[in-house]
């Protein structure tokens, strides 16, 4: 069975397990997304919904999340987060940078679980392998979700598997951003590219890292052990 089969039909046996009716996801108009989308389209048919939710966003992500969505049939929401955020910013003190942007995607999550509860749905996170590993995802905003069918792929695993699906070719090309500020993408905040962070985390885990860029491998290890609480289960004070 194929990668794409094997995720779709993993799908369908989480939303059946889960007595749910099927699956609500983000669509962002970015290649993580889409991949999804398309997966859970081919395992449950009509029970997708995805949800385009901007927040002072580049227009060409919306363009892109319908862009997928019209081509593969995918039922969308269309919910304008800026104005709910701006509304936000006004009742909090001033934070930094980081903490403003990740309203951004918790307000998101919020929303899933809205439609989520409505619908009798499971939010389907869209995160892969690459930014688990190193915790680059938000908690309790991108990272909140009730399964994660991207989770043991590699992004460059999901450009193969996005070209194999048939996602746009504009969508798959794009430099990948989260859209947490005008500018912003992922390969830029995190200090490394895509590429060479996947063959770093599969050094890792074979435990021959002798090819490495050391420094790069220190900086990979050290984004592991800082996020680690992202991963863990919420700790629980033992009586």
């Amino acid at each position: 069975m194929r990668v794409s089969e094997r995720i779709s039909a993993w799908i369908e046996e989480r939303v059946e397990e889960a007595g749910a009716e099927g699956v609500v996801l983000g669509i962002s108009g970015g290649i993580d997304s889409s991949v999804a989308a398309v997966l859970a389209k081919r395992g449950l048919g009509d029970g997708v919904l995805g949800l385009i939710m901007p927040c002072h966003s580049d227009p060409t992500d919306v363009e892109h999340a319908q862009l997928v969505t019209a081509k593969f049939g995918i039922e969308i929401e269309y919910v304008d987060l800026s104005p709910v955020f701006d509304r936000l910013l006004e009742a909090l003190p001033s934070g930094d940078r980081v903490a403003v942007a990740n309203l951004k995607p918790r307000l998101r999550m919020a929303v899933l679980y809205y439609f989520a509860n409505s619908r009798n749905y499971l939010v389907a996170g869209t995160g892969n392998k690459s930014e688990l590993a190193i915790g680059y995802f938000t908690k309790y905003g991108d990272g909140g979700a009730d399964i994660l069918p991207l989770g043991e792929l590699l992004k460059t695993q999901v450009r193969e598997l996005a070209r194999e699906l048939g996602i746009p070719e504009e969508i798959i090309v794009k430099p990948p951003s989260a859209g947490l500020w005008e500018g912003q993408t992922d390969e830029g905040e995190m200090g490394i590219g895509y590429d060479e962070l996947g063959s770093i985390l599969v050094a890792i885990e074979s435990g021959d890292t002798g090819e490495c860029d050391q420094e790069a491998l220190a900086r990979v290890r050290a984004m592991m052990a800082a996020s680690q609480h992202k991963r863990n289960p919420i700790p629980i004070c033992e009586l």
